[in-house]
């Protein structure tokens, strides 16, 4: 099984600081079209994301799951879900609420839900992507093993910046996720 692992907010829906109402989820154009070329190459969508708000107190798990099940809803093509899971990372060493206060292997940079998603789906982590417009989007990618793919919506513009003052290296930078799924398509049927 191969995965395309992707950030949730500033990749798939609009940057909004903390989306804390299902009400504010505004995808980015061409973001269904992008997911249903993932599926149509074989790749599992799996969203992986994280989640400070709860940890601050902005949001409980509660609200999370209603936000994540109206996401999961406006992302069909025909009726089909285009994904196929969601894994997040409520913790925050700034947390105000006392379990999700601490340091965790699951927030990004760490692979911990990489990892999780690995061992449910027994995932290909090589032939895998991780898309996403964070810094620490890009560094979950290396650390896990898996290709990088920047875009340049959300924070992408600024992380594109950062990737460079570090010298981390890219596998590609794309406008947006729907160019990301091109380049990916175009580099699969070169193969």
């Amino acid at each position: 099984m191969k995965a395309i692992f992707l950030d949730r907010d500033g990749t798939i829906n609009e940057e909004v600081d903390y989306l804390l109402r299902k009400e504010d989820i505004k995808l980015i154009d061409g973001t269904i079209d992008a997911l249903d070329i993932f599926k149509k190459l074989g790749f599992l969508n799996i969203i992986i994301t994280n989640q400070s708000a709860v940890a601050r107190g902005f949001l409980t798990i509660h609200k999370l799951d209603s936000i994540h099940k109206e996401m999961v809803h406006l992302l069909q093509k025909d009726g089909i879900n285009l994904i196929d899971d969601i894994f997040y990372s409520p913790y925050h060493i700034d947390g105000i609420i006392p379990e999700f206060k601490k340091n965790s292997g699951d927030r990004k940079p760490g692979t911990g839900l990489i990892e999780k998603a690995q061992k449910k789906y027994n995932i290909d982590l090589k032939n895998s992507f991780l898309i996403g417009d964070s810094l620490s989007d890009m560094k979950c990618a290396l650390n896990a093993g898996l290709k990088s793919v920047l875009v340049l919506t959300g924070y992408g513009q600024k992380t594109l910046k950062e990737c460079e003052k570090e010298n981390l290296e890219l596998y590609h930078a794309a406008v947006n996720l729907l160019d990301a799924a091109n380049f990916i398509e175009n580099k699969l049927r070169k193969r």
